[in-house]
């Protein structure tokens, strides 16, 4: 792949990990300020039937109201994460991996400003929870909470296909490759990355 259009895959990358993480970490505020501004802490709102329930609960544990108790240190692994992603985008070439990144950054960020702004003091505030379903959980949970728990099932796939963070593929025992990866196809036809391949 030339560097140019590494550059160019990089730069889309980029922009769409920002755009994720930014309509995710808004979507999330925007739902919780409606939900305290609107409910109160404890009420519980049938949206459709046993199906979905707003409920306004205060959260000072992880996601889906794991280890209560224990916000401070979920602060700083929060604080971690961010760092981990905004050093790591910029070798991000795939758009999928984008998705992953964007989603678990804009996550973190909803999460973790309720941890720092939000009572009972800075750092160790509780995390606005207010999706229910007792179908199919028996936590409560929120815009945030879906973001992470969605970037983790798309880099186990991303993981298991094999997918890099340049889009490429494995080359596989037949010596096939998917097209997202063309410089492997040439090495694996004898052919060196950047040149035309020669067939036999």
């Amino acid at each position: 792949m030339a560097a140019e259009q590494r550059a160019r895959l990089g730069v889309t990358a980029l922009l769409i990990l920002v755009g994720v993480a930014i309509t995710v970490y808004a979507v999330d505020q925007v739902s919780k300020y409606f939900v305290v501004t609107t409910l109160a802490e404890g009420e519980t709102v049938q949206v459709i039937g046993d199906v979905l329930h707003w409920q306004f609960v205060r959260n000072p544990g992880a996601a889906f109201s794991f280890a209560s108790g224990m916000t401070w240190v979920f602060t700083i692994l929060a604080a971690g994460v961010i760092t981990f992603i905004i050093w790591f985008a910029r070798r991000i070439r795939s758009i999928a991996w984008a998705l992953v990144f964007g989603l678990l950054l804009g996550g973190v960020l909803g999460n973790l400003t309720d941890r720092l702004f939000r009572e009972p003091a800075f750092g160790i505030g509780h995390v606005i929870d207010f999706i229910s379903t007792p179908w199919m959980l028996p936590a409560i949970y929120n815009v945030a909470d879906i973001a992470i728990v969605s970037s983790m099932i798309l880099f186990m796939i991303l993981t298991i296909r094999g997918i890099g963070l340049d889009g490429s593929r494995p080359v596989r025992d037949d010596g096939a490759t998917d097209a997202a990866s063309p410089d492997a196809g040439r090495e694996a036809r004898g052919g060196a990355p950047g040149e035309p391949a020669h067939e036999s």
